[in-house]
């Protein structure tokens, strides 16, 4: 034998050596042994230094402890992570309000329904990630000063740190692995944080809304009003929550047989939806911060070719969930310029959090505001048994009732149970 074949996903197969395959397979091998920073062992290591760090006096640990009520799930490292479950802190991402606003509505109509307590604090700075990965701009101190400041936010006002970013989310868990584990950048970041009149305080676990969504998909299915059960679902999963720090993110072993993250999938699975796989399952949405950035047309690319397209070509989806701001807007609004172009493949692009809300019975234009999005989701809401004809019309009424001066409607948290632990200081 001379060669071999190797299968890249949907229709794309190389033809490779023998040797290549070998050293294809040897680093696959090594991939699955090597995860982020150095092996499962090392960030195992990195956790217990923590808490010997908490020993010293060096840090504050904020604990998911009992008063946030934290179910326990297994990470991709085998070992248990609790997920708080109430009184938390939401870390917003910089792009829902300008992109997507229903992702973040539709979770917190979400957390009211299920009378869960939230704090919306408008003293949260972002986590200035997209400096790093979008352009390399910023540098490992000026990231984990700032994670460690938003982070002593949530930490004065008592409550735990729900992360909606992806992006945030896989910054902050390499911001904590460098912090912790490099005695230089920690000191340096405390040096920081005294000007503002801060301490250093790490989160034992660093959560992502979507382990928040998955731990509670039992009692979103219980308040189901729309049969979800001929709805066909495909899920993208950011790669910022599970390649980032991979050890760290939540599997479930009756979930995909363990094969996928967790998240999302579970929820799906849960409300009755059914799930399909698809064949470039583990590739990136194509936003990619720099790609977005400085080559748009490789990612809107990507985006429809190696994500839209086999999506429907494979499974005929009515739907694809994403647990990322980055990966809707770019999944989404991507596909105006191939549907310009003559291609015909498109399918809505939501997030867990919106088409649970939906199935829930959240109005899809005052709360999980579909109209921000571009490819149509009217045939998604038609299966759904949801008249979308009649929301549209409430809403257009709504709307003009408060050009007229009445006021918005809000979701309002319900009412906390834990006090703050400090006056925040001047909000900075």
């Amino acid at each position: 034998m001379t060669g071999a074949v190797l299968n890249l996903g949907g229709d794309e197969q190389v033809e490779v050596g023998v040797q290549d395959l070998k050293l294809f397979e040897r680093l696959a091998a090594e991939r699955k042994e090597t995860l982020a920073f150095g092996k499962v062992e090392d960030y195992l290591r990195m956790l217990e230094k923590m808490r010997e760090l908490e020993r010293s006096g060096d840090i504050i640990i904020h604990h998911a402890g009992d008063e946030y009520e934290p179910v326990t799930v297994k990470t991709l490292s085998g070992r248990d992570k609790k997920i708080p479950t109430v009184e938390l802190w939401q870390h917003k991402s910089c792009g829902q309000c300008g992109h997507i606003p229903g992702y973040i509505s539709a979770l917190y109509w979400i957390l009211s329904e299920l009378r869960v307590p939230y704090v919306d604090d408008t003293n949260q700075t972002s986590c200035t990630a997209w400096n790093y990965y979008g352009s390399g701009t910023s540098n490992s101190v000026a990231l984990s000063a700032v994670f460690a400041r938003n982070m002593h936010a949530a930490w004065e006002k008592n409550a735990y740190p729900l992360i909606h970013c992806g992006t945030s989310y896989g910054d902050y868990k390499e911001c904590r692995y460098l912090m912790v584990m490099n005695r230089e950048i920690r000191d340096r970041v405390k040096a920081i944080l005294k000007k503002i009149g801060r301490e250093l305080v790490i989160p034992e676990e660093l959560v992502h809304y979507s382990e928040w969504l998955h731990v509670k998909r039992a009692e979103l299915a219980e308040r189901r009003k729309y049969d979800v059960s001929g709805i066909k679902v495909a899920v993208h999963a950011a790669c910022h929550t599970y390649k980032l720090m991979a050890e760290d993110f939540t599997y479930d072993a009756s979930i995909m047989e363990g094969r996928r993250p967790a998240p999302t999938t579970s929820v799906a699975l849960a409300l009755g939806a059914d799930v399909k796989e698809y064949s470039t399952w583990s590739d990136c949405c194509g936003f990619g911060f720099r790609h977005i950035l400085t080559e748009r047309e490789i990612s809107r690319s990507f985006a429809y070719f190696r994500k839209i397209q086999p999506v429907v070509r494979e499974t005929g989806a009515d739907v694809l969930l994403v647990h990322d701001t980055g990966c809707v807007t770019t999944l989404d609004k991507s596909q105006v310029v191939t549907l310009a172009h003559g291609f015909t493949e498109t399918v809505p692009v939501i997030s867990d959090a919106q088409f649970a809300a939906l199935a829930m019975g959240a109005h899809p234009f005052k709360v999980c505001q579909l109209h921000w999005h571009l490819a149509s989701w009217k045939n998604l809401l038609h299966k759904m048994g949801i008249d979308w004809e009649k929301a549209e019309a409430e809403y257009k009424d709504y709307v003009q009732r408060v050009k007229e001066g009445v006021k918005p409607e809000f979701i309002k948290p319900p009412p906390r149970r834990l006090e703050p632990r400090m006056k925040a200081p001047s909000q900075k």
